[in-house]
């Protein structure tokens, strides 16, 4: 009977081994606290400027157009993975950044800065939305964020491949991101929420992106990076 315990105290054992090693010295660094706090303050802008966006492109979009892809597919009822399963990945980034704490200054300045590109690109060009797509049932509050002028690009394919690109050395972390992004892609084309245009542009603006948060906060790689 004793025996079976031993496995449950081992992983618990190591998971202390682990916060000791790799977790306390972080947080008991305050310059790291103050570099979680300001990702967290530049995140909450750039979803306040997000926000202002999309209803700005709302407010001015003009009528839909055709898609090589949209116009030869039925749309498909994708209501419960394009909602939750975006609910669930932002959990499982909340996840990433207290199991890797150094990454965790990165990814939050790299999602807002992504972000903050996002907002202004989404606000210069305004096409409606595809006549034909799936309807997204959220909460009364939530569907106050939700905005038919906010195409441009895809939140669902940018977000997985760019924490696919913070964790790019972790080969698990980077393989499952990949293939929610792609996931995701195909998602959204299914029930017409995006056109083709802000799926497949994600990837390449994210790769952008990301070569620009390496460049305005690449000390936190440095500063907080595990050897």
């Amino acid at each position: 009977m004793e025996q079976k315990h031993i496995p449950n105290i081992g992983i618990f054992l190591r998971l202390k081994e682990r916060f000791e090693k790799i977790h306390r010295p972080h947080f008991k660094n305050h310059h790291y606290w103050l570099d979680v706090l300001f990702g967290m303050m530049l995140l909450s802008c750039a979803l306040v400027l997000n926000f202002y966006a999309g209803q700005y492109a709302t407010s001015s979009e003009s009528n839909s157009v055709t898609d090589i892809i949209l116009s030869h597919t039925q749309a498909h009822d994708v209501d419960g993975i394009f909602t939750y399963g975006a609910i669930l990945f932002v959990c499982y980034i909340a996840f990433l950044c207290l199991w890797y704490p150094w990454k965790a200054p990165f990814t939050l300045k790299s999602i807002s800065l992504f972000v903050l590109v996002r907002s202004v690109s989404m606000s210069l060009t305004h096409i409606g939305p595809f006549p034909t797509h799936a309807t997204v049932s959220l909460s009364d509050f939530l569907q106050n964020f939700i905005f038919t002028g906010d195409l441009f690009f895809s939140w669902h394919t940018w977000l997985p491949f760019l924490v696919a690109l913070i964790f790019w050395e972790y080969k698990l972390v980077r393989m499952f991101c990949i293939t929610i992004s792609v996931m995701f892609g195909v998602v959204v084309l299914l029930g017409h929420l995006h056109y083709s245009i802000d799926v497949f542009s994600a990837f390449f603006i994210t790769y952008s992106v990301y070569r620009m948060s390496e460049i305005f906060f690449g000390k936190d790689h440095i500063q907080y990076g595990q050897k």
